[in-house]
């Protein structure tokens, strides 16, 4: 197929993603030969200067579209958790490699753990931390969610969060695995405080199976 600017490439795109081609978010992506970058640090500020869930839809409509595409290029301080465990989703799908260009952080891993086989350009770094959900986002989500699942008090919303937060540590932990990353390092990333970062070094990251080149 193919390869032109972006601008170009976006014109073959389905309708819903046409219609969405003059967003801020689109800045996020752009491709070089076979590689699609998706970069949420220097091309873009704002609400969308990270993982969102509009980028789901960006991701698989440019795959799509290009069927040369073999290399994910990141470059993300993270974002959206389960946006990015779509997006990772999408990648294993595609066969995809990863490579981290700059800096991959929190949510971001999960994207870049998705490649096929996965490296980091020298310089460049990897971090870890546990997830966080901040106390505005977990009032919203109670007053929204109360009625539908029956939370009678906030204490009945608590017992659904200490359940939940275990189901979510146990998928993500059996996620890594899958992917390859030692069990001890898995487990060790759960340690870091959400204000915190852990980079590990190449060395490391090689011999955890973070990194598999």
């Amino acid at each position: 197929m193919f390869r032109a600017a972006i601008a170009s490439l976006l014109m073959g795109l389905p309708v819903g993603a046409l219609a969405q081609q003059d967003a801020p978010g689109w800045a996020k992506f752009s491709i070089e030969g076979v590689t699609l970058i998706y970069d949420t640090e220097t091309t873009i500020e704002g609400d969308e200067a990270e993982i969102t869930y509009e980028d789901i839809d960006r991701l698989r409509a440019l795959l799509r579209e290009d069927d040369g595409i073999k290399v994910l290029e990141l470059n993300s301080t993270g974002g959206g958790v389960f946006a990015s465990e779509e997006m990772a989703r999408i990648v294993i799908d595609f066969g995809l490699d990863t490579v981290v260009s700059g800096a991959c952080v929190s949510s971001c891993v999960n994207v870049f753990l998705a490649g096929k086989s996965r490296r980091m350009m020298l310089g460049s770094k990897i971090g870890f931390h546990r997830r966080s959900w901040s106390p505005a986002a977990v009032k919203d989500y109670y007053e929204s969610q109360r009625e539908s699942y029956g939370w009678g008090t906030p204490y009945d919303f608590a017992s659904w969060v200490y359940e939940d937060t275990q189901a979510e540590t146990y998928k993500h932990l059996a996620y890594m695995l899958s992917r390859g990353v030692d069990p001890a390092f898995a487990i060790r990333t759960k340690s870091v405080p959400n204000d915190d970062e852990w980079y590990p070094s190449r060395l490391e990251l090689l011999q955890a199976g973070v990194l598999t080149d």
